[in-house]
């Protein structure tokens, strides 16, 4: 998942960078001006951790994303972490998730892609069997933000629910994460007609690339400090490294005082 910003023009980064710097002179937030992307646009979900009290901006702002049934926030007045994890295709790794998420009866979300599915069936039936969320990352994985005939879009995401009813006889929960964060005005109506909540995140670091994994202490650096409340965290599940510092990483949440909760309690 590229949840990195990437503007399409000049005239688009140079008018967030000003209103960034709006924001810090006279001392608001820019959850209170930032939009959801027009049906002409499709933009990149990209967060802004420079902020005073240590909640990052996204470059929609909450209140916007609401009218949308959309959340990448949960309650900033709750030490509460709600976990998720993307995966296109089974690593290896997921087994090893599961047992640390069980230790530390953690429910998690797991967005997962047709592939998946196909792919690890008895994998999908653990998780559904422990308790956790399967979320819809689509069929195939495709740039959803460039999709704009509602047939393609609905196709993406009832060909997973199919798939999933086929592997576990349940249906699948209404949740929804677009592949790479790409997403416009458009995508977020189309979901909510469809019943979805769409589901970003308020943290996240560069843990999919097989070859280039973080190191323990490179993970640690970017999910430590930055943790907060309310944090929808992303990790990808075909990562060894967070396989790894699962069970130390959750501690560490634990002993600063977070627990877990997940995405039915929005």
């Amino acid at each position: 998942m590229y949840w990195i910003i990437k503007k399409q023009t000049i005239a688009v980064v140079v008018s967030c960078v000003l209103v960034l710097c709006m924001a810090v002179i006279v001392g608001t937030g820019l959850s209170n001006h930032a939009a959801v992307p027009t049906a002409a646009e499709s933009d990149n979900w990209g967060l802004n951790f420079k902020t005073a009290d240590g909640i990052p901006i996204g470059n929609a702002s909450a209140a916007e994303l609401q009218k949308y049934n959309a959340v990448y926030l949960g309650d900033t007045s709750q030490k509460t972490i709600y976990l998720t994890f993307d995966a296109g295709y089974e690593n290896g790794y997921t087994e090893k998730i599961l047992e640390t998420l069980k230790k530390h009866n953690v429910k998690a979300a797991f967005f997962l892609v047709g592939n998946y599915l196909k792919t690890s069936p008895d994998l999908v039936r653990q998780m559904a069997a422990d308790g956790h969320i399967i979320g819809n990352h689509t069929m195939t994985h495709p740039d959803m933000g460039a999709i704009a005939e509602e047939s393609a879009f609905r196709e993406e995401l009832e060909g997973l629910e199919k798939l999933y009813q086929e592997i576990t006889g349940q249906e699948l929960s209404k949740f929804y994460r677009p592949p790479q964060g790409k997403f416009s005005t458009d995508n977020l109506k189309m979901a909510q007609q469809l019943g979805y909540k769409t589901v970003f995140w308020s943290l996240a670091y560069a843990d999919w690339l097989n070859d280039q994994q973080p190191t323990r202490e490179e993970a640690f650096d970017k999910l430590l400090p930055r943790i907060h409340n309310g944090a929808i965290v992303l990790l990808h599940s075909t990562s060894q490294t967070n396989a790894e510092i699962l069970d130390e990483l959750l501690t560490k949440w634990e002993e600063m005082g977070y627990c877990f909760g997940t995405l039915n309690d929005l």
